[in-house]
């Protein structure tokens, strides 16, 4: 992108942010019971320092809204900000080892659910936050997000409170400015579309107020409800940390509780971020600790509040339409200019029209489509993301995100309780058999469903558990499994095969059977049955799901004999083989194949060999979609040999009242019915020219049936059976 480009979006981006930071920082200075300077200094750091070290293009960083109360409990603790800065060093370098140390992956186990529901909260408490600041009612510092105030109030009481101190002339900046925000783009004066909303509104709200005060003094806003920023004078804002102090044990616990909490704190910011961010750019977690960390030891040496990245400068920042960090750097050059230079100008900025920007960055943050979103997910998603957002509302940021992530890890349990792996009822040459499939992750949270589905197999069954798939199982999983096959499956004489173990687990595959037939069991089939058989192999094959062969041991139980369910008269087609068509193993079908699945003597003597000496209980004349011989047939090509098959293919097409020179091979449903004529044509075939096959067929003995493969689907249908 050009730099003409990025600065055109960066610069008021950067601006806006500083509008809205600088009393936010004010704020949680005064919330935190600190020095009022201390949270700008933050907020100077938080932009330069840490913009300059950090890769997030987004996040803006400053004193931290979720520390307040850590903070204030801190200094009452060590008996002096000086001591808390000493503190302050220490949670810097710690932070910047946790980042050496690749401390961030934590970030990424931070479910989406959670995520969301602290984006929501926040755009929430913004709303209820900011709506006695729009009305002139500015008892609770900016920046306080906690649900229980310094002032002994609480969100719900202050917006009760505030009835009875609305002020009419900030109420009408707010006002309006809420209404410049929400109908911006649509505005038709496209010259001062080039200005952030954000910005206009500030320029708004201090011009309106100087009308006030020359023609309407009643709605004059005072300085009471204006941006109010201490004189800057450098011998009394500057706290130096005392160095003497580290030996002191109770700086180092309090070290420890600010670096491990503003950690996780911007580590949840980063990631919500991210997902505000439009072009959906990643920002690094360890180098994000890093710069934290850096930027909390500068702040610990010149005087400031912990600093953290801060998702409500963050999402003011990308709706203003940031496009780098450019606009984070510039938002705390501008602070460090605004303390010595420009105070005079930013205390006419009435607090009302920075409320109104954070209000319309709530309901961004909060929107209804969210909530729709989430609750469209199931409720596995939509309970976690209610219980963060409820608790963070009702508490602070930390805890609610904590009991988020309480509520989502049960989720999480209680579905790897029951979804550790899949199973399913296969109906094989065989017989009936278990299918249990293990997931790719098996740990120790799975081994109350493996146990209760295992223990709750049926007697006489035979079971498949395939872990061809698991990356991983945890020993109690696998433990589990030795004493299902060595101890419950021989006491309940349940068969089993164990499938697909890593050689790591230093537990060897199981067989206890092989899908391959056995006279009796081949004898037992009706000729329905055996054709419910093929089709519910082909489902399975068509759902891609085939079962495991054994293929090593089906070729040592086939070599002294063979007991398959039927004999399959099908194309020479190099697409349709039957076995796997059908999802059939060695042994459980005998395949003749021949061009356009046309009978003659050859294919007549297999056949008949296959039902008298092999036992063969089912005979399936299978054609299939866009058959090569059929097509040669129609196009009359008869060189050689070919033409004994095209002149049966085209006898059958002449049967059913068809001119195979005027048929057009293009025509998908016509050579479909063709295909399934030729195939119904060669059943005739069969029973007209062998006696025997009809004799057995008659008497119910064994069956006949065409078929028809669609080459595209997969799919094999069944015409009926005679």
């Amino acid at each position: 992108m050009a730099i003409a480009s990025i600065l055109k979006k960066d610069i008021p981006s950067g601006l806006v942010v500083f509008l809205v930071a600088l009393p936010l920082c004010l704020g949680v200075a005064l919330a935190s019971g600190a020095p009022l300077m201390s949270g700008v200094i933050s907020g100077i750091i938080g932009g330069i320092v840490v913009g300059f070290i950090s890769k997030s293009h987004t996040s803006v960083s400053g004193p931290a809204a979720g520390l307040t109360a850590i903070v204030l409990s801190s200094i009452t603790q060590l008996g002096s900000f000086e001591l808390f800065l000493s503190a302050l060093v220490i949670a810097g370098f710690l932070q910047l080892a946790m980042g050496l140390g690749k401390v961030g992956f934590i970030a990424n186990y931070v479910p989406t659910n959670v995520i969301k529901g602290l984006l929501a909260a926040i755009g929430i408490i913004l709303i209820l936050k900011q709506i006695p600041h729009a009305v002139g009612y500015d008892a609770d510092p900016e920046g306080d997000y906690s649900f229980f105030q310094p002032n002994g109030e609480n969100t719900m009481s202050e917006l009760v409170n505030m009835l009875n101190y609305i002020h009419p002339g900030a109420t009408l900046v707010g006002v309006l400015s809420v209404l410049v925000l929400v109908f911006w783009d649509k505005i038709p004066f496209k010259a001062f579309r080039f200005i952030p909303g954000s910005l206009f509104v500030v320029v708004l709200g201090v011009l309106l107020n100087l009308l006030f005060a020359n023609a309407f003094p009643a709605l004059v806003i005072e300085q009471s409800h204006l941006v109010t920023l201490p004189q800057f004078d450098s011998s009394s804002v500057l706290h130096l940390p005392g160095l003497g102090d580290f030996k002191n044990y109770e700086v180092f616990t309090v070290a420890f509780t600010i670096a491990v909490v503003a950690s996780l704190e911007t580590l949840l910011n980063i990631e919500a971020v991210d997902k505000l961010d439009p072009h959906k750019r990643e920002s690094p977690p360890n180098r994000e600790l890093v710069a934290q960390g850096v930027g909390n030891v500068f702040a610990g040496f010149l005087g400031g509040l912990p600093v953290t990245s801060v998702i409500v400068r963050s999402s003011v920042n990308i709706g203003s339409g940031n496009e780098t960090k450019l606009s984070t750097i510039l938002h705390g050059v501008l602070m460090l200019v605004s303390i010595v230079a420009l105070s005079p100008i930013l205390n006419l900025i009435p607090l009302s029209s920075l409320a109104a920007i954070l209000l319309v960055t709530g309901y961004k943050l909060a929107k209804v489509s969210i909530f729709k979103e989430m609750y469209s997910k199931g409720w596995n998603q939509f309970i976690p993301f209610i219980v963060t957002i409820v608790a963070i509302v009702f508490t602070d940021l930390l805890i609610g995100i904590l009991i988020g992530l309480a509520v989502s890890i049960f989720y999480l349990l209680k579905s790897n309780f029951r979804n550790p792996f899949t199973i399913r009822k296969e109906t094989l040459s065989v017989g009936e058999v278990i299918k249990i499939d293990l997931s790719e992750e098996v740990s120790f949270l799975n081994k109350a469903s493996i146990k209760e589905t295992l223990w709750q197999i049926p007697h006489h069954s035979k079971v498949i558990i395939d872990a061809s798939k698991s990356g991983f199982i945890d020993d109690d999983v696998l433990e589990l499994i030795r004493d299902f096959k060595t101890t419950v499956a021989p006491e309940r004489d349940i068969q089993l095969n164990v499938l697909g173990l890593k050689e790591k687990y230093k537990m060897s595959g199981h067989v206890h059977f092989i899908t391959v037939l056995s006279r009796e069991a081949q004898q037992a089939l009706r000729p329905s049955e055996i054709v419910d058989l093929l089709a519910a192999g082909n489902l399975r094959f068509t759902g891609g799901y085939v079962s495991e062969k054994f293929y090593d041991r089906q070729v040592n139980a086939t070599s002294l004999g063979q007991n398959p369910i039927a004999v399959i008269v099908s194309c020479i087609d190099s697409r349709t083989s039957p076995e796997i068509v059908f999802d059939a193993g060695i042994g459980d079908l005998l395949i003749v194949r021949v061009a356009g699945n046309i009978n003659g003597k050859a294919v007549l003597g297999s056949i008949e060999l296959a039902v008298k000496k092999i036992g063969v209980k089912l005979i399936v004349v299978m054609g299939h979609s866009n058959c090569g011989a059929i097509k040669a047939a129609i196009d009359q090509v008869s060189d050689g040999h070919i033409g004994f098959i095209t002149e049966k293919i085209n006898s059958a097409v002449a049967g059913a009242g068809l001119d195979p020179l005027t048929v057009n091979t293009s025509d998908d449903a016509l050579m479909r019915k063709i295909t399934c004529l030729n195939a119904e044509h060669s059943v005739r075939d069969i029973l007209s020219e062998s006696d025997y096959i009809k004799n057995r067929v008659e008497q119910k003995e064994i069956g006949i049936v065409a078929a028809y493969y669609d080459t595209t689907s997969g799919e094999v249908s069944f015409n009926t059976l005679k």
